[in-house]
């Protein structure tokens, strides 16, 4: 392309040439602005105006690289640096976007539209489409931050898709205390109200519940370890979901005779199914660790035909935030004896429970004839 020149309204002079953009064979162009037109500036203009087409044909020339081969990078790294849980769900989640985008897409032509399009195609919720696109980003910024990639500015086009969030009462979060006394009362299976019952009354996760081995459980001293959570999905023990998870939570009464029962279950089931002896507290009828699907799927089904709602097993969680409460125990020792620093859901239980205690009391008052 042949460089010319424009003079400015400002008397300068601005010094144009073109070139084929690569990756859209557009032709394009580039510019400096000067003060003079000489022999001199045309030198200087055309050494500026060279360079700066060098910059964007490198640019655009870096070597492509396909979806498929940037996630399988990804894989690897992700392999030596997260844990499995998080490892095998992103695995599954980069598969579905290969077969949204197209494995052999090359990833250095994307455009915010091509994403955006590709996804709304898929006919799937706004929520699902948005993590979807939340774990897209990750991949691409790690491509960028690993030199597989070097421009990824279209993601900053990408907007969020607008979602009508699903209101849910916070009285659907948890379990009032004559509620779990009804579904206590309703569970046919030993084993899973005696699940329930633990959770209710201790707030463990059900990962760091099914993770307790028998010296975790000290009933001499009064205290829960939990050092370790179970994953389900991949049947391994890993680390607790934070750091404020691994704590102590003290073994009140009512807590201690459930692990009581708990202990001579385990012990009617090895002779019942003679696994022999397991380290762990709580067993499975092989010896392994209990199963959290099998729970909770007994747990909605049993929730739904005694109370009356579909909860999940976190529910229990919130139950016990909830119960303990309406008995005084102030939020951060709550807290703390869940093992995180702050809740949204708790606070909100506390402001629930706090009107209701409120509403009582107006009750009571009500009635009183004082003169």
């Amino acid at each position: 392309m042949i460089m010319w020149v424009e003079e400015t309204k400002s008397g300068k002079f601005k010094f144009v040439e073109r070139y084929e953009d690569f990756m859209t064979g557009k032709t394009k162009r580039v510019s400096v602005v000067l003060e003079k037109n000489t022999t001199q500036s045309r030198k200087t203009a055309q050494k500026t105006l060279d360079a700066k087409i060098d910059a964007a044909l490198a640019k655009s020339a870096e070597k492509p690289i396909t979806l498929k081969t940037l996630v399988k990078e990804y894989h690897e790294d992700q392999k030596l640096t997260v844990k499995k849980s998080t490892y095998t769900r992103n695995y599954h989640s980069c598969k579905t976007l290969m077969e949204i985008l197209g494995e052999e897409t090359l990833v250095n032509r994307l455009s915010a539209n091509y994403i955006r399009s590709s996804l709304l195609s898929t006919g799937k919720e706004p929520g699902t489409l948005n993590e979807y696109l939340t774990r897209f980003k990750a991949l691409i910024r790690w491509g960028y931050h690993n030199d597989l990639l070097s421009d990824i500015s279209f993601l900053d086009k990408i907007e969020p898709f607008k979602d009508v969030p699903h209101k849910t009462k916070i009285q659907d979060k948890f379990l009032e205390s004559g509620e779990l006394k009804l579904l206590l009362s309703g569970m046919g299976n030993e084993t899973w109200m005696l699940v329930t019952q633990f959770l209710a009354l201790s707030g463990l996760r059900f990962g760091e519940m099914a993770a307790l081995n028998k010296n975790d459980v000290d009933l001499k001293h009064d205290v829960i370890h939990v050092t370790k959570n179970y994953d389900s999905i991949n049947n391994v023990v890993t680390t607790p979901k934070t750091a404020c998870s691994i704590r102590d939570v003290y073994i009140q009464e009512e807590l201690k005779e459930v692990c009581k029962k708990i202990n001579l279950h385990m012990l009617r089931q090895i002779i019942m199914y003679g696994y022999g002896k397991s380290q762990l507290f709580l067993q499975d009828t092989s010896g392994g660790h209990i199963h959290y699907y099998a729970y909770n799927k007994y747990f909605r089904e049993n929730c739904e035909k005694i109370v009356g709602r579909s909860l999940t097993v976190h529910a229990l969680r919130h139950t016990h935030a909830s119960l303990l409460l309406e008995n005084g125990v102030s939020i951060d020792t709550i807290s703390r004896r869940l093992g995180h620093e702050n809740s949204q859901i708790t606070k909100e239980i506390y402001l629930h429970v706090t009107e209701k205690l409120k509403q009582k009391d107006n009750e009571q008052i009500a009635d009183i004839k004082i003169i």
